[in-house]
């Protein structure tokens, strides 16, 4: 398999986890993810604006980090963050009247594919921009694997979004931020990708 199809082909399948995760687990249940999704997600709870088009926005500092520091990670991030909030915010559409499953189950499948969906990207150098690219960022830095900087973010922003959701919700988002952070782990491990990942894709 090409490069250049293999590029596109885990992009999309990362992207479609992400929002599938998003959409069919945790809107259902009011959960929270965390990071520039997580954010997202509080704007759209608090006044019902589309989280894909919130990730961009809140974004947009972060990659001006990247164009000033890590220029590869811009333009390899740049991709994972336009197709993962067009799906995020298409797959908003077919959001269950009625939750697929039950709000403990919800916390674990949709953490757990949200971390698959990034894990895999991260093989690629892929991400979905904001508190991720930023994870990438210090991860090429420093010796910290890049799933253990996304849970950092990810409870912070978890935190951030306590006045919006219940405590049940709170202890759920909790579940789905670790369930998040460990498949993010484990693939990330596995692949290769830790304290000091591979060189940046050209694109």
């Amino acid at each position: 398999m090409g490069k250049g199809l293999r590029y596109v082909l885990v992009l999309f399948l990362g992207c479609l986890l992400i929002s599938v995760g998003i959409n069919f687990f945790f809107v259902s249940y009011h959960l929270l993810d965390g990071g520039i999704i997580g954010v997202g997600l509080i704007a759209h709870y608090l006044w019902n604006v589309p989280v894909g088009m919130t990730i961009i926005v809140v974004s947009i500092p972060i990659y001006i980090l990247a164009w000033m520091y890590y220029r590869p990670f811009f333009f390899n991030s740049l991709a994972g963050v336009i197709v993962s909030s067009l799906m995020i915010d298409f797959f908003a559409a077919f959001i269950p009247e009625t939750p697929i499953l039950g709000p403990l189950t919800s916390a674990v499948l949709g953490g757990l594919m949200l971390g698959v969906g990034a894990g895999i990207m991260f093989l690629l150098d892929i991400s979905t921009g904001g508190f991720d690219l930023l994870a990438q960022m210090i991860s090429a830095k420093t010796t910290w694997n890049v799933g253990v900087l996304i849970v950092g973010f990810d409870l912070a922003a978890v935190v951030a979004g306590i006045p919006v959701i219940t405590f049940d919700e709170i202890i759920l988002s909790t579940i789905a931020v670790i369930a998040t952070g460990f498949a993010t782990t484990v693939i990330t491990a596995v692949g290769g990708v830790n304290a000091h990942p591979r060189p940046p894709l050209s694109i």
